[in-house]
């Protein structure tokens, strides 16, 4: 078998949806009228707090793949005003998310056991781009969405290897600015945040071994499994992790912006920034590389995120332990090529009518275990009943 990246091919049912003429389509997208869609086409379940469960109408996958998408659509009409990342979610909204995130990843490790047959991955990527609506890469829904999928690994093996020069496998060890020219600094970084649950992979341990995905990324093992997604502790330990990369991400790019900057405001690990990047010579070398850079290069510099970016997700490796990973998202490229996934999504209504109905029983048999924990309300569609 043959180790690399693979290219997917997930056939879809076309959206009976028309983007209003002189509007992009990623500006439609992230418009009111088209979460309302949303929700009334393939809401799941809604919860008080405005938590949406949907099925995916443009899918990664059509074993599972579901969303669940913090729908701000009606109270916060800017695209760019929108909580984006779970940082910034209100305590009491988090709380649930947090539950709902244990509940469904609990389903999927029971419903697909065997680490040898599904490639598992439950994860977010940050929407805060700083480019215009129109611009490549801008995410469709600019509302932070959690992704719930799960990969057939025999279709994995059989498809083909992917393109390995494809921007869009963007990951630590191909493009990534921080593994390329600060590892060292990167690693250290986070080895000073306090984590209790979470233990440092050692490096390429936790690879996915048919994609050989993910390569540099810093990672850590989740020892005690699904128990620990239960307990507040992990979820402190995931939003730490977020928290850091969003420091070290911050910080290096007001470098970039301005020699010699001060802290940023608002970092939650102040000390470890000055001890760790604002006294290390490796840390400032780059930052000082890619400004001169950009002073000269135009499309370099209208390239960079300038705010955080970031892909973060748990995924279960081929030893079946749950592993966490955090990656900076410099292009826009889908969460599941953080693993070596590339899909290729084909309009198909007859091959999707064929794998809906199975997906659609998972689905509802979802929606159920999330009623069951007063986690919301299951929602009507035209297409199905709310419960």
């Amino acid at each position: 078998m043959q180790t690399g990246p693979r290219e997917v091919v997930t056939p879809y049912r076309p959206i009976p949806l028309t983007v209003p003429e002189g509007m992009a389509a990623n500006e439609f997208f992230n418009s009111a009228e088209n979460l309302n869609d949303l929700a009334h086409n393939n809401g799941l379940l809604q919860s008080p707090e405005g938590l949406l469960l949907y099925r995916k109408a443009l899918g990664h996958s059509n074993t599972f793949d579901t969303s669940i998408i913090y729908n701000t659509s009606q109270q916060i009409l800017d695209p760019l005003g929108r909580p984006v990342r779970r940082s910034q979610l209100p305590a009491a909204v988090k709380n649930v998310w947090n539950r709902m995130n244990q509940v469904i990843v609990e389903y999927m490790l029971e419903r697909y056991p065997d680490p040898d047959r599904h490639l598992l991955l439950a994860g977010e990527a940050s929407l805060d781009a700083t480019w215009p609506l129109t611009s490549p890469g801008v995410p469709s829904i600019r509302m932070l969405h959690n992704h719930f999928i799960a990969f057939d690994k025999p279709q994995l093996r059989d498809a083909p290897l992917a393109d390995p020069n494809n921007p869009n496998l963007t990951d630590g060890g191909q493009h990534s600015l921080f593994q390329a020219h600060m590892r060292d600094v990167y690693r250290a970084f986070f080895a000073g945040l306090d984590l209790r649950i979470l233990r440092p992979c050692a490096e390429g341990s936790c690879r996915i071994t048919l994609t050989g995905y993910p390569q540099g990324l810093p990672s850590w093992e989740v020892p005690e499994g699904a128990a620990a997604l239960k307990e507040v502790r992990f979820w402190q330990e995931y939003d730490i992790i977020l928290k850091g990369f969003i420091d070290f991400y911050r910080t290096f790019f007001s470098q970039v912006s301005t020699r010699n900057a001060p802290l940023p405001r608002d970092i939650d690990f102040p000390e470890l920034v000055e001890e760790r990047l604002l006294f290390n010579n490796d840390f400032l070398k780059t930052a000082k590389m890619v400004r001169d850079r950009c002073i000269h290069d135009a499309k370099y510099a209208n390239a960079i995120r300038w705010q955080p970016a970031f892909k973060q997700l748990i995924y279960r490796n081929d030893e079946g332990k749950l592993i966490v990973t955090i990656s900076q998202n410099s292009i826009g490229n889908a969460i599941t090529e953080l693993l070596g996934v590339v899909v290729k999504r084909s309009p198909d209504a007859d091959a999707y009518g064929r794998a809906e109905p199975a997906l659609l029983e998972q689905l509802f048999e979802v929606r159920r275990r999330l009623v069951e924990a007063d986690l919301g309300s299951g929602i009507a569609t035209p297409y199905w009943p709310s419960s």
